[in-house]
């Protein structure tokens, strides 16, 4: 079985509705491992078949959309996030509730995204790749996509070495399966 969500993985939105809060709970459930915080400010989301599988219903459910071809626009573009054998995909956000505070950080952190990386366990650490266009001249976005090449070994913990935002983690054992079985998600199909 594939890593990527399928088209046969998607139900309509009606039906969809019918079974949200079930689904909601099991997506929940798979998200909460899957959830890391780097220090004060940053999150890092990590996803997998089941979270986007979640995802892609949810905006079906609210963008109402029926159209095969927009279904499977948003199927590539989710899918594209988690990348292929020995990828982890997240999502980074920059959380700062503070509005004009956020809007000093975005600019001071600039090249942030070059800095984070994945720390493995023999002390090697794989920098993340990520999506230039959403870098812009003068600041970056509060979201970021971003991908770690870590092969077949479970990172033990996350980090960066941003000169203005110096932050390390290791991960729990809960975390370190959940990225684990994704890891071994992307190998087997």
């Amino acid at each position: 079985m594939s890593h990527l969500v399928q088209r046969s993985d998607i139900i309509d939105y009606q039906t969809y509705g019918d079974t949200r809060d079930e689904t909601r709970k099991i997506a929940m459930a798979a998200k909460k491992p899957r959830r890391v915080h780097l220090g004060a400010y940053l999150t890092m989301l990590f996803e997998n078949r089941a979270t986007l599988t979640y995802q892609i219903q949810e905006i079906m459910r609210a963008e109402r959309i029926a159209r095969e071809t927009d279904i499977q626009t948003e199927i590539d573009t989710y899918n594209d996030m988690l990348g292929g054998p020995g990828d982890l995909g997240c999502v980074l956000l920059v959380e700062i509730d503070d509005v004009d505070e956020r809007a000093v950080k975005l600019r001071e952190w600039l090249g942030l995204q070059e800095h984070i990386y994945a720390q493995m366990a023999d002390g090697s650490r794989v920098y993340a790749t990520f999506d230039p266009s959403q870098v812009g001249e003068d600041r970056i976005s509060a979201v970021q996509y971003l991908k770690f090449h870590v092969g077949q070994e479970a990172p033990v913990g996350f980090g960066t070495d941003f000169d203005a935002l110096r932050e390390e983690m290791l991960l729990s054992d809960d975390q370190r399966a959940a990225l684990r079985a994704d890891l071994d998600a992307t190998h087997a199909g």
